[in-house]
C-alpha cells in the first residue's frame, strides 16, 4: 500500500519534507497547498477544501504558526491525520483546540519535533535510560545562530507570538530536554532586543529547574556569531546548514557526563571522584536522516502500527515552556509550570498493511 501525503506550506521546512517524501518508499506526494507561485512542477491544490476533498492519507502542516490551529482543526475534523510542524500552535489555547479536535474525532496527530528521530538523540536517550548517566544534576545548552537581515523580511517572524528565537528555536530545546530528562517545573529568564531592535527578542537566557532536581541553563541568540548550536553542529540538514566540529549541549549526571552532538561520554571506572581521571568514550550511533525517519514514523502512525513519538500533549508542554520563558523575562521573576495530568491521544485504526 502506498500512502499519499499532502503538504501545506512549502517554505524552507516544507521543502525539507518534500525531499524526505521523495526518498521514502511507500509514500508519494499527493499535492501541495501554498499561495506562493512555484516552478517545481508539483501537483497543487487550489484551496483547503480542494485538499480535504482529495482525501490524502495524511497532511504535513508547515503553514505560518498562526494558521496551525485553524487549518489543523479543519483537517482533524475532516478525519485527516496530521503532522504539525513546531510550534504546535501560536498560543496555549490554540494548542488545546487542536488536542480537542484530535480527541473528538479519534484522528492521529503528531508534532514535528524531528530531533527525537535523530540517531544521535536515540543513542543518548538509550544510554540515559540504561542508568549509566544517573540523575541529571546540571547542564548547559547553547544556541548561537546569526540570522541575516533578510530572514526577518518575512513579516510573521517579527510578530510577537509568532516570531523570535525563543519560539522558533528554543522550542526544539525544550522538547529535547523534556524527552531526555523529564518535566521542567520552574523557568527563570531574561531577554533582550538590543541587537536588532525588533518587536521580538534577539537574545535570551534561562535557568530551567526540573522535577528531578536537575538544573539546566539555556542561552540563545539569533544575532550572535558562533558554531555552538545544534543546527550548526549536528549535520542534520546539511543542505541548509554547515556542520562545525563543536558541541552545543553539555550535561552532567550523578554517574556520568556527556555532550552533544558528538556523543562524547565521560565517566569514572569506579566510584565517581573528582581526584580520579575520567574515561572518555564515544557512544555508538547508526546513520539515518531524521526527517526521513520522521516521515516513515508518520506513515506507521497513519496505518496504526505505532503511536506518535511526539504527541500533541508534548507540543503543548513545549509551548508552555516558551510561554513561561516569555513571561519570566517580561515580569522579571521565576515562573512555575503547572503540569497537567497527561492523557493519551488515540491511535489510528489499522488499515491492514
Amino acid at each position: 500500500m502506498t500512502l499519499r501525503l499532502a503538504i501545506i506550506g512549502v517554505g524552507a521546512i516544507g521543502q525539507t519534507h518534500l525531499t524526505a517524501i521523495a526518498a521514502c518508499p511507500g509514500v508519494n506526494l499527493a499535492g501541495v497547498l501554498d499561495p506562493a507561485p512555484m516552478d517545481q512542477g508539483l501537483p497543487r491544490y487550489k484551496d483547503l477544501d480542494h485538499l480535504i476533498g482529495d482525501r490524502p492519507d495524511g497532511v504535513i502542516l508547515c503553514a505560518p504558526n498562526a494558521l496551525h490551529a485553524p487549518i489543523g482543526v479543519a483537517l482533524l475534523d475532516a478525519g485527516l491525520p496530521v503532522l504539525i510542524e513546531k510550534p504546535l500552535a501560536e498560543t496555549l489555547d490554540a494548542c488545546k483546540r487542536l488536542i480537542a479536535a484530535a480527541t473528538r474525532g479519534g484522528v492521529p496527530a503528531l508534532v514535528g519535533h524531528h530531533r527525537r528521530h535523530n540517531p544521535i538523540i536515540t543513542a543518548a536517550k538509550a544510554q540515559i535510560d540504561s542508568g549509566g548517566f544517573g540523575s541529571l544534576v546540571s547542564g548547559t545548552v547553547m544556541c548561537s545562530l546569526f540570522k541575516p537581515a533578510s530572514y526577518y523580511e518575512v513579516p510573521w517572524r517579527t510578530a510577537p507570538g509568532s516570531g523570535g528565537p525563543v519560539l522558533i528555536n528554543a522550542i526544539h530545546e525544550f522538547d529535547l530536554l523534556r524527552h531526555l530528562f523529564g518535566d521542567v517545573i520552574r523557568v527563570t529568564a531574561r531577554s533582550s532586543d538590543a541587537q536588532r531592535s525588533l518587536p521580538v527578542e534577539d537574545t535570551a537566557a534561562a535557568i530551567l529547574e526540573f522535577a528531578s532536581g536537575g538544573v539546566v541553563t539555556l542561552s540563545l541568540s539569533d544575532a550572535a556569531v558562533g558554531p555552538w548550536a545544534w543546527d550548526l553542529t549536528a549535520g542534520e540538514n546539511i543542505a541548509r546548514f554547515p556542520a562545525h566540529a563543536a558541541v552545543s549541549h553539555l550535561f552532567a549526571g550523578t554517574r556520568a557526563g556527556f555532550s552533544l552532538p558528538d556523543l562524547a561520554w565521560w565517566s569514572h571506572d569506579g566510584t565517581p571522584d573528582w581526584t580520579k581521571p575520567l574515561t572518555r568514550r564515544s557512544l555508538h550511533r547508526t546513520e539515518s536522516d531524521s526527517y526521513l525517519t520522521q516521515i516513515r514514523h508518520f506513515a506507521e502512525v497513519i496505518t496504526g502500527r505505532t503511536d506518535p513519538a511526539v504527541t500533541l500533549l508534548d507540543g503543548l508542554a513545549a509551548l508552555r515552556l516558551v510561554d513561561a520563558m516569555h513571561r519570566s523575562a517580561t515580569q522579571r521573576r521565576p515562573v512555575d509550570i503547572d503540569l497537567p495530568a497527561s492523557s493519551g491521544l488515540v491511535r489510528a485504526p489499522r488499515l491492514g498493511v
